[in-house]
């Protein structure tokens, strides 16, 4: 028998966990966020400028052109562009650069398809959990194109898939998580968690009313492959990931999680939690 819906009328909804939604690169797949940060490199390289990693990642999950016109109002870049220019970048110079970014991305996205460790298992247990798995990026669809089917054959295969592009404005704006509720036919908000791994994607999940789950070990901010991680010092890991876990608890994450990985348990947290009667915005 179909379930019935859930309609308010002033009280806590207390069923299930229906959804996770999780973000792309650094969270499900390309541990360590290499893929965009390889592509932003290579594009401001065209026009004469060498950003750092960290001007790089630092913009990290918006919709790329937003990322793009970031990157180019931090001071160092915005006066390197002047002096070899003749002026201050201006929204012209933004859609050049965001061009060169569109270009590069689909092929270089490709190499960097691979679901981070025990994300595949992760999915296939919230499956069995009845819990419907969506995601989101700041890539636009094109960008995409070539990623999704690498990620597929790997096992990486979410039931729904929004690109910035496809809702009338990229993180924090909570569209493509709505959307993903839409098509998933998952409601209300508080019956789902967003997992991501940058701060535009905690600002993203708490504007859609989700619960918020931000990963560490995976993610842009810790900028480690999966073999990185593994060779420091557990003890220096360890101290990484609690240092980023405070930043995300800050910028409002109910919960912080190594990886995706760690879904499974985390749902059952939270479904205690629905069966309290709390929700996320509590």
């Amino acid at each position: 028998m179909e379930a019935k819906p859930f309609v308010r009328r002033g009280r806590p909804y207390t069923g299930p966990v229906q959804a996770v939604i999780l973000d792309w690169a650094g969270t499900a797949v390309d541990h360590g966020c290499r893929g965009p940060v390889a592509v932003f490199t290579r594009a401001f390289e065209r026009f004469g400028l060498a950003p750092t990693t960290e001007e790089v990642r630092a913009p990290m999950g918006r919709e790329k052109r937003e990322h793009v016109a970031a990157m180019l109002a931090m001071p160092r870049l915005a006066a390197l562009w002047k002096e070899k220019n003749g002026h201050a970048p201006d929204d012209a110079d933004v859609s050049a650069v965001f061009g060169a970014v569109s270009e590069l991305m689909p092929a270089t996205l490709a190499d960097y398809a691979e679901p981070v460790p025990g994300c595949v298992e992760a999915m296939a247990r919230l499956r069995e959990m009845g819990v419907k798995v969506g995601s989101c990026t700041g890539y636009s669809r094109a960008m995409m194109e070539n990623l999704l089917p690498r990620a597929a054959a790997a096992g990486y295969v979410p039931d729904c898939v929004v690109a910035a592009d496809e809702v009338p404005a990229g993180r924090p704006w909570p569209w493509m998580c709505q959307q993903n509720c839409r098509e998933m036919g998952v409601f209300p908000p508080e019956a789902v968690i967003k997992a991501g791994d940058t701060v535009a994607d905690i600002e993203e999940g708490l504007n859609a009313g989700h619960w918020v789950a931000a990963v560490t070990r995976t993610s842009n901010a810790l900028g480690l492959t999966a073999e990185e991680a593994a060779a420091l010092p557990p003890e220096e890991l360890a101290r990484r990931e609690a240092e980023l876990a405070r930043s995300f608890r800050e910028a409002g994450a109910h919960f912080v999680i190594s990886s995706v990985a760690d879904l499974p348990e985390l749902v059952e947290k939270v479904a205690e939690r629905l069966r309290q009667g709390e929700r996320p915005w509590q």
